[in-house]
């Protein structure tokens, strides 16, 4: 969501806060603003809009040596200039930027104005400033922990003084901060991603801790001023990574990126020996994995159904019971955590506040937790501790497309691993993994089909509603084709069970509202061809997807044909036709597929 960007050394600050501003749009933003201290003065430009916008209100040369920066999307105040971040006290001697919610701010507020300070915006944030400009500390340092400590809420905080420019202070709680090493300089960020041109050396702050940068270097200590120890690491991808490689949208690029993502997520994880899986990040023996009876997965959005096709492959696959749920409604309801259930956290960024609170509550209560992400070194990976990296690269589009295709493998890889320690023999163990190496070039044989996948697009672009059904594996890839189109076309679609449309949703069923049927051609097949007859009996317009074969016995709109794979994996296939489609739908009806509104990457506030 929200992005952070601060540097301190002897280069000017400007270009280095803009050009990391421009790194973390992908995140979703509505406004953007830069903060500089210099000659015991701070320099303040924000404006509602893009960064592009922000750049223009730039003089040509900004001085300073120590700044801040930051991409806001909003949660407390409409998008305007006044809204934007950083936001300074009544002196404009401190500024911070921020994310995160400060649940408390109204009451703070309210105190404040009593106290004579007068605020400048709508935000939660700004009550920050002003705290921090009302403690007696002496230092930057001691202002920033007493304006915490009266704050009930979760920060990603970054804070200048003008009179001191020497330091950066910068806090944790709930949002993720990382500081970039560099020579005689140092950065800070909410995103590695805005690092990767400067530095390849990061240091991930947890929750709790604050940290005093200077351009030589910097201290970490807990909120109470205990020291904490932090050790390097490295950023697993390039400045290159974030090209869009001759691609009208990364969205698209990401799409064409897929068969080599999957065989990064399959590399050094196939054992033909025994005919199983190697997970190394597991670091569970086969004694403690068969004492699970029972796994729960928990994610958000596309990670959630991303959980449900890894849940069918659990039970299919290892013959254990598997369930997903929505992580932002798990520990609402006060979860009984049993001793033998596996949790599984998914989450693309690993910072996705829902899924890192649910893993909290689990842990909390005594329960054994995996994690499946893309980042490493990600806040939910550290929580958990042990789980699979995707090793998908970045993704940068805010809808997930490769890390959703990796999630789906590594839920395969999991799901065979248990299943070869319990009842699962070599020789189907062998037929997995066969069909789990030729994933990569069947999803390039789907790829060469995007011409006539854009085709049927253009078809479905004008219409303002949209089912998608299928049933058993096929229906978390009806759901995740439903919310691909409705994020980025803002088409309504709504995704059902196929055997669920007599008990409600055919009463919507009219010419003016297509269905897309998932529909592989296995046991369930006939079933499906009964959908396809009940929704052309009411004139609705059909687009299958599924295997080659036969001509489909129902007259249908439009067809798209995979390759087959092993049934358990079909889903995995079957959901790539669902991306393009929406892609070009989006392209159609000329949306911003990369940036579609109100949403954003990483979602981490609550």
């Amino acid at each position: 969501m929200c992005g952070i960007v601060g540097y301190i050394g002897k280069r000017e600050a400007a270009p280095i806060l803009v050009e990391g501003l421009r790194r973390l749009e992908y995140r979703g933003y509505d406004s953007a603003g830069i903060a500089c201290a210099r000659n015991e003065k701070l320099t303040v430009f924000k404006s509602k809009g893009k960064v592009r916008d922000l750049e223009r209100s730039l003089p040509e040369r900004l001085k300073g040596t120590t700044g801040i920066a930051h991409t806001r999307w909003a949660t407390h105040g409409e998008p305007s200039d006044r809204n934007a971040h950083p936001h300074t006290d009544t002196s404009d001697r401190f500024a911070i930027v921020h994310n995160g919610i400060v649940e408390n701010a109204a009451q703070l507020r309210s105190k404040l104005q009593a106290s004579g300070v007068t605020f400048r915006s709508d935000t939660d944030s700004e009550v920050l400033a002003h705290l921090i400009a009302a403690m007696p500390a002496d230092t930057l340092e001691g202002r920033v922990r007493g304006a915490l400590r009266l704050i009930t809420g979760t920060y990603g905080l970054a804070v200048i003084d003008a009179e001191r420019p020497e330091t950066i202070v910068v806090a944790r709680n709930g949002s993720p901060v990382v500081l970039g090493i560099g020579d005689r300089e140092m950065f800070v960020a909410s995103d590695p991603s805005a690092l990767v041109r400067h530095t390849q050396s990061v240091v991930h702050l947890d929750d709790g801790e604050v940290a005093v940068v200077r351009a030589d270097g910097f201290e970490t200590s807990t909120l109470d001023g205990g020291a904490t120890a932090k050790k390097p690491s490295t950023i697993p991808f390039t400045d290159e990574s974030f090209d869009k490689e001759g691609y009208s949208h990364y969205m698209r690029k990401e799409i064409a990126e897929q068969p080599e993502s999957i065989r990064r997520t399959l590399s050094g994880r196939l054992d033909t020996r025994f005919q199983t899986t190697h997970i190394g990040g597991l670091e569970m023996a086969a004694r403690e994995l068969l004492e699970i009876r029972r796994v729960k997965i928990l994610g958000c959005g596309s990670a959630y159904i991303a959980g449900c096709v890894g849940a069918h492959l659990i039970e299919q696959l290892a013959r254990v019971p598997a369930h997903a749920e929505p992580a932002s409604e798990f520990r609402y309801r006060n979860p009984v955590i049993e001793q033998d259930t596996l949790y599984i956290a998914v989450s693309q960024s690993g910072e996705t506040f829902d899924t890192l609170a649910a893993v909290q509550e689990v842990k909390r209560k005594g329960g054994r937790v995996l994690g499946i992400v893309n980042v490493v070194g990600s806040t939910i990976a550290r929580e958990c501790g042990r789980g699979i990296y995707l090793h998908s690269g970045p993704e940068i589009a805010v809808v997930s497309t490769k890390t959703f295709t990796s999630t789906a493998v590594a839920f395969a890889l999991l799901a065979i691993h248990l299943g070869r320690i319990r009842d699962m023999s070599t020789a189907h163990g062998a037929r997995l993994l066969k069909a789990l190496e030729a994933l990569p070039s069947q999803v390039e044989e789907i790829l060469a089909m995007e011409p006539h996948i854009a085709k049927l697009a253009k078809e479905l672009a004008p219409h303002e509603s949209a089912y998608f059904v299928g049933r058993a594996a096929g229906y978390p890839v009806a759901m995740e084709g439903a919310l691909k189109l409705k994020e980025i076309s803002y088409i309504h679609a709504e995704a059902y069970p196929a055997s669920e449309l007599k008990h409600g949703p055919l009463a919507l069923i009219s010419p003016e509202t297509p269905t897309v049927v998932i529909m592989p051609r296995d046991d369930l097949f006939p079933k499906n061809i009964s959908t396809l007859e009940e929704i052309r009996a009411r004139s609705g317009p059909i687009y299958a997807i599924t295997h080659r074969g036969d001509p489909l016995p129902v007259a249908v709109n439009g067809v798209i044909e995979v390759p087959k794979s092993e049934p358990e994996l079909d889903p995995l296939l079957l959901n790539i036709p669902l991306q393009l489609l929406a892609y070009h739908v989006a392209l159609a009806k000329d949306r911003n597929i990369d940036q579609p509104r109100n949403l954003a990457k990483s979602v981490t506030v609550e």
